[in-house]
C-alpha cells in the first residue's frame, strides 16, 4: 500500500489496496492513521459495488444517520448523489459545511464512490480547520474560545428553506425530503478538540450554523462571517479532482467541504455512506 500526501494542506492518495474485498485488522489501522493523519484519503481505480461500499464504511465505525435525504432503492444506508446532464436546480451542496453538524452526534465522516464521473469540474473542495485554527490571530481565536455554536438545519431542510417545499417543483434528482424536524437546534463548541486524536480545530461555519450562544444576533453573524473568511482562505484549502471508480472518504471533525459544478451538459453520480461517531 502507497500513501501519497496531495502536496497541499491535506489529502493524500492511497494504491497498492483492493477494497472490493474486505480488509484485515493491519490494514484497517494504518488506514485510519492515514485519515486521521491527512484528512481526505482518495482511492483510484476502486470499481466498488454498494454491498462493498457498506463493508468499508463499517470498517470505520457505524453507519450514521442521514435525514432528509432517501436512501436508493434497495439498501438502508447509501445515497444517491445525483445530477442529470439536463438539470437545472440548484447546485447540491454547494455551500461550506461538516456534514449533519447539527445532530446531537455528527458523523465522524463520509464516504463517496465516483460512478458516473464528467471530464471536467465537478471537484470537491476540502478547508482544513485544525490548520485553520493553528494560523488563527490571536484576537480572533480570543472571541471564539469557549463559544458555543447553534447549529440547525432549518436554512437547508425545513419546509421553507433552500431544498424545501419549493424546491421539490424543480427538476432535482436527488431524493431529498424537506421536514420540520429540520427546525431542531444543537449547541456544539466553535473550537473544539478532536474526538480521537485531541487536536482543536474550528467545528462547522455559517450555514448549519445560525447563531452563537448567548449573543446577540447582529453581533453574532458578524463574528460568524469573519470566521467563515478566514476558515475557508485558500491556504487552507485541498481541491480534489474526481476520476470514475474513485472512492474518497474525508474526516468531518477535521474539515469544511464543499461541491462545485462547471460540468453542465454531464450526468453526475455518486454513492454515499456515513461514517457515525464512535460509541
Amino acid at each position: 500500500m502507497v500513501i501519497e500526501p496531495s502536496g497541499r494542506v491535506c489529502g493524500a492518495r492511497v494504491t497498492g489496496v483492493n477494497l472490493r474485498e474486505p480488509l484485515d485488522g493491519g490494514v484497517i489501522a494504518e488506514l485510519r492513521a492515514a485519515w486521521l493523519e491527512h484528512h481526505v484519503l482518495s482511492f483510484p481505480a476502486q470499481p466498488m459495488t454498494d454491498d462493498d461500499l457498506e463493508r468499508f464504511t463499517r470498517a470505520f465505525g457505524p453507519f450514521g444517520d442521514d435525514p432528509f435525504i432517501a436512501p436508493i432503492d434497495g439498501r438502508e444506508h447509501v445515497i444517491a448523489v445525483r445530477r442529470r446532464a439536463d438539470e437545472t436546480s440548484s447546485l447540491f451542496a454547494e455551500n461550506w459545511h461538516s456534514d449533519w453538524s447539527f445532530q446531537e452526534r455528527p458523523p465522524a465522516g463520509t464516504c463517496l464512490l465516483g460512478i458516473t464521473i464528467p471530464p471536467a469540474g465537478g471537484d470537491t473542495w476540502f478547508a482544513d480547520q485544525h490548520a485553520a485554527l493553528d494560523a488563527m490571530p490571536a484576537e480572533l481565536r480570543r472571541r471564539l474560545d469557549g463559544r458555543l455554536a447553534i447549529h440547525s438545519a432549518r436554512g437547508g431542510y425545513a419546509p421553507d428553506g433552500m431544498y424545501g417545499t419549493a424546491d421539490l417543483q424543480t427538476d432535482r434528482s436527488m431524493a431529498i425530503r424537506p421536514s420540520d424536524a429540520a427546525m431542531a437546534t444543537q449547541l456544539h463548541p466553535i473550537i473544539r478538540d478532536h474526538p480521537e486524536t485531541g487536536r482543536p480545530g474550528v467545528f462547522g461555519c455559517i450555514g448549519y450554523i445560525i447563531g452563537v450562544d448567548g449573543m446577540p444576533d447582529d453581533a453574532a453573524r458578524s463574528l460568524l462571517f469573519e470566521l467563515y473568511a478566514w476558515q475557508t482562505r485558500d491556504e487552507f484549502v485541498y481541491r480534489h479532482r474526481w476520476e470514475p471508480d474513485m472512492l474518497v472518504m474525508w474526516d468531518n471533525r477535521s474539515l469544511l467541504h464543499r461541491a462545485t459544478g462547471g460540468y453542465e451538459g454531464y450526468e453526475r453520480l455518486l454513492h454515499r455512506t456515513t461514517i457515525g461517531a464512535a460509541a
